[in-house]
């Protein structure tokens, strides 16, 4: 069973800023880091890569981070910050392009983990949540991974209504580390919960899902 991994750095690097503050002092979320590998195999739970994207932006600073995400199999994508907000541009619809194009390329229907929380647009049928319903419906398993705090609640939800919420929280010292200050745990997969897709059945000349 293949899985397409679709990664949000911002949205899982920011908040695990503010998690690091409140779980190990004022100054850790100065020198949090995310254990780009630790965070992939969570991703990818010993599964097979059909593909995995990251999208981020380009500050030069941030060039080895994405290094890293490369030498472990994954797609990065990066996108300069508006001129005059310092904001992403484009990150979250690059991502949803790369959704959608799986959903047309991929058959059999695979496994969709997201690493996200952001849940923006769903209401006039944009943003991830939308994208992951509509891979849900043509079979898809879907898997989102997120931080409690951080994560919408329509999302969460909907993902363990249907398919895998997985809590960072539950792994925070496996896929962080403290520059300077702390290793990253090793990681354990022992109670990390999978989705499954759903089996195409031919009813005579249709075809719907389990």
């Amino acid at each position: 069973m293949g899985v397409c991994i679709f990664w949000d750095n911002s949205n899982i690097f920011i908040p695990a800023r503010y998690l690091a503050n409140k779980r190990e002092g004022w100054s850790a979320g100065r020198d949090v880091r995310i254990h780009f590998e630790n965070m992939f195999s969570l991703a990818r739970a010993g599964r097979e890569i059909e593909s995995a994207f990251c999208v981020g932006s380009v500050p030069p600073e941030l060039e080895a981070v994405w290094a890293r995400l490369e030498r472990v199999g994954v797609q990065v994508e990066l996108f300069e910050r508006g001129e005059g907000s310092g904001c992403e541009q484009g990150i979250d619809e690059c991502l949803q392009v790369h959704m959608l194009r799986a959903l047309a390329d991929i058959h059999p229907p695979a496994v969709a983990v997201l690493l996200t929380g952001d849940g923006a647009g769903y209401e006039t049928g944009a943003g991830f949540h939308a994208d992951l319903e509509r891979l849900a419906r043509a079979g898809w398993g879907v898997e989102v991974i997120s931080w409690n705090a951080a994560c919408n609640h329509r999302l969460r939800a909907w993902a363990q209504s249907v398919g895998v919420y997985v809590p960072l929280d539950d792994y925070y010292p496996s896929v962080t580390f403290l520059e300077g200050a702390r290793w990253a745990q090793p990681l354990s997969l022992t109670h990390r919960g999978l989705a499954v897709p759903k089996q195409p059945v031919k009813v005579g000349a249709l075809a719907t899902h389990e």
